[in-house]
């Protein structure tokens, strides 16, 4: 019979698991910005209503007052979103 090739001898180590120190994580956006986002939202759902309104299609609420609200939502939730969060030394 022919004799098969030796196995080379192979040797387990232990796993071992480097801790790492536990770093805070840093999220993008903090409570206030969340909270300015979800104001931002209702001023928006605000405006809709106020365009929604009554029958009489020329009324200044529809035209003027409706738009300027839905705009000053839009643009209360693009500060919210490029607002940086403060740092706390």
């Amino acid at each position: 019979m022919a004799q098969q090739p030796a196995k080379p001898a192979t040797t387990f180590r232990a796993a071992t698991k480097t801790t790492q120190p536990d770093t805070p994580v840093n999220f993008i956006f903090n409570k206030d910005n969340y909270v300015m986002f979800i104001i931002a939202i209702a001023i928006v759902a605000i405006g809709f209503v106020l365009m929604a309104g009554t029958t009489d299609i020329y009324s200044t609420t529809k035209i003027v007052v409706a738009p300027v609200v839905v705009l000053a939502g839009f643009g209360v939730g693009f500060y919210a979103i490029l607002r940086k969060p403060a740092t706390k030394a």
